[in-house]
């Protein structure tokens, strides 16, 4: 479902006479249906790079990587956007949502997009807020004024409020308490047992070793910075 070939980063410093910074060279690894592979590594590594290079918000230097046939390393623009919304879902540490949107309106809007009458979208993004602990009297206010601990809430709830064949989970255990932990563990074996591809990035090592199936160091990436 996931698969990066021989894919390479750099990033040009304009701001410092151009100098080109190589972050990640030669990375390869795949993810299969019902498999979640970790992510490891010291902090600077390239976990995060790589991340978005499967998502689309960085583009590789060279190499392939396909998610669910696509290459998003030479897909259009318009491609990657279909492939995150049907394919790819992401659930990311940072709450990024319009300001005013009701909670249950934000978890609810990928099965909105995706044509699910709007009745049954708000009904499951119900189950996926109580499950998660956020209190009902809060669905209907803007997530943007909630804790930070509840924002990762309604960002995991938003992340699988839909059965994506693939998803990508960046620290979905942090800053949760141990209740709230267990739930999403749980929804990542309920994910796993459906089929889903996922792949993450774990500090918690408790977390990953439950139910991360791999683990890919990216350290193995990491090419000699020469500028």
């Amino acid at each position: 479902m996931i698969k990066v070939e021989n894919v390479s980063k750099r990033f040009t410093l304009h701001n410092q006479g151009g100098a080109v910074i190589p972050v990640m060279a030669g990375a390869s690894l795949t993810v299969a249906p019902g498999e979640c592979v970790a992510l490891v590594g010291a902090s600077g590594a390239g976990k995060s790079t790589l991340m978005r290079m499967v998502y689309g918000n960085y583009l590789a230097a060279s190499g392939r990587i396909l998610v669910g046939g696509l290459d998003v390393a030479a897909a259009r623009p318009r491609e990657v956007l279909e492939m995150r919304r049907n394919v790819l879902g992401h659930v990311s540490q940072f709450l990024r949502v319009v300001p005013r949107v009701p909670t249950l309106e934000v978890v609810a809007e990928p099965l909105l997009e995706a044509g699910v009458a709007p009745e049954a979208a708000r009904a499951r993004a119900a189950v996926l807020l109580a499950r998660l602990n956020i209190p009902e009297r809060l669905w209907g206010l803007s997530p943007t004024t909630f804790s930070g601990g509840e924002q990762q809430r309604v960002n995991i709830a938003r992340g699988f409020v839909r059965d994506y064949p693939a998803l990508l989970l960046d620290e979905p255990t942090a800053s949760l308490d141990a209740v709230n932990r267990e739930e999403v563990l749980a929804l990542i074996e309920e994910a796993k047992a459906r089929g889903a591809a996922l792949l993450g990035i774990f500090h918690d090592a408790a977390a990953r070793a439950r139910v991360c199936d791999r683990e890919v160091d990216v350290t193995a990436f990491t090419p000699a910075r020469e500028v």
